[in-house]
């Protein structure tokens, strides 16, 4: 299925390029990525073979890596631009759908919007997780309408001078307790791996997470480029906690609405809109939907995923009907180490 595009008056457009550009964009991010993969320090993949370390992180050899550097290499923000950022399996589908809901409210009716017959990562697609040679035609950045909803899982460190020092457009950055992350990523990917692939153990994802190899890891890293992004410009960056969103789902999306510019009137409070956004939103509703249980999403030309593997719980502290004492302990160890001094705690 194609990203959704909501219907909004294009802007006036400068940059268009030619499909001959475009393709020479490609072929030098191509030229890069070939000169760079075969220096890269390898380690145990989740679903596939191996990740490469890259700039510090950990990335897929093919997709990631290779979109990622599109995105260093060419990538245009505008002002109007909203990213929602995050580490895989940390609250994105239903931060995505919340967004969304909030940004395009006065456009669309509860009784016949947008989610309700097109999946949360359709209607705000991954910046990093598109940009493939064969396949760009369905992901024209040029033609998207104004303010752009994008989501990425790039380390905010990885992200281009465009990206981060253009004032204007605005990030949302989602982080969870790391052991909930463990648990949700540990059982996500194994759902894709391939199948003449034995599934991975709890043990050894363990070990790996705890290591900082997993996608876009070390998870650690990846939640304090954020949060110290927030501390350092917090007109840009709104850091939010998947606990905090479960407990006050209402709180929440009254920050979203100011912090990006679409602030809820007091008309607006006393006609319900923001329950009827969390309504539309909940994890209750959303995954009971038929586009949710039936349909797809394909990422790239080798990761296709069920719309129905975003929806499994959506709870906080899943992590204990799983992991051991003893892990919990070297996992809160490690948590506390790495955001020694940072001002960011998760709760235990």
């Amino acid at each position: 299925m194609a990203a959704f595009q909501p219907s909004l008056e294009c802007d006036n457009i400068s940059n268009i390029h030619s499909e001959q550009t475009d393709s020479d964009l490609i072929q030098k991010t191509d030229e890069r990525y070939r000169e760079t993969l075969p220096n890269l320090p390898k380690g145990k993949g989740w679903i596939t073979e191996h990740l490469v370390q890259y700039q510090g992180f950990w990335l897929t050899p093919n997709a990631a890596l290779k979109n990622l550097m599109w995105v260093q290499d060419h990538f245009k923000p505008r002002p109007t631009d909203i990213f929602l950022a995050s580490f895989p399996k940390s609250g994105t589908t239903w931060l995505k759908a919340l967004i969304f809901a909030t940004v395009n409210r006065t456009r669309y009716g509860f009784a016949d919007h947008p989610l309700l017959t097109t999946g949360p990562h359709d209607c705000f697609p991954f910046l990093d997780a598109h940009f493939q040679e064969k396949d760009r035609s369905r992901f024209d950045l040029d033609r998207f309408p104004s303010p752009r909803l994008l989501s990425i899982h790039i380390p905010y460190i990885l992200l281009p001078n465009s990206m981060t020092d253009h004032q204007s457009c605005r990030f949302v950055y989602i982080c969870r307790d790391p052991k909930d992350v463990l648990v949700s990523k540990w059982l996500f990917l194994n759902k894709l791996r391939p199948k003449d692939l034995p599934p991975i153990s709890l043990e050894e994802a363990f070990e790996l997470f705890c290591q900082g190899i997993s996608h876009y890891g070390p998870f650690w890293d990846h939640v304090l480029g954020y949060w110290e992004g927030s501390l350092e410009t917090p007109e840009k960056i709104l850091f939010l906690k998947y606990e905090d969103l479960k407990k006050e789902p209402l709180v929440v999306v009254k920050r979203l609405g100011d912090f990006l510019g679409y602030p809820f009137s007091l008309e607006e409070e006393s006609k319900g809109v923001v329950e009827e956004i969390v309504k539309l939103c909940s994890f209750e509703n959303l995954s009971t939907l038929e586009v949710n249980k039936v349909s797809e999403q394909k990422f790239s030309k080798d990761t296709i995923i069920d719309n129905r593997h975003f929806f499994r719980k959506g709870k906080v502290g899943d992590w204990k009907t799983y992991l051991t004492t003893e892990m919990v302990e070297r996992l809160d160890e490690i948590t506390y180490e790495k955001l020694l001094g940072s001002g960011l705690v998760f709760g235990s």
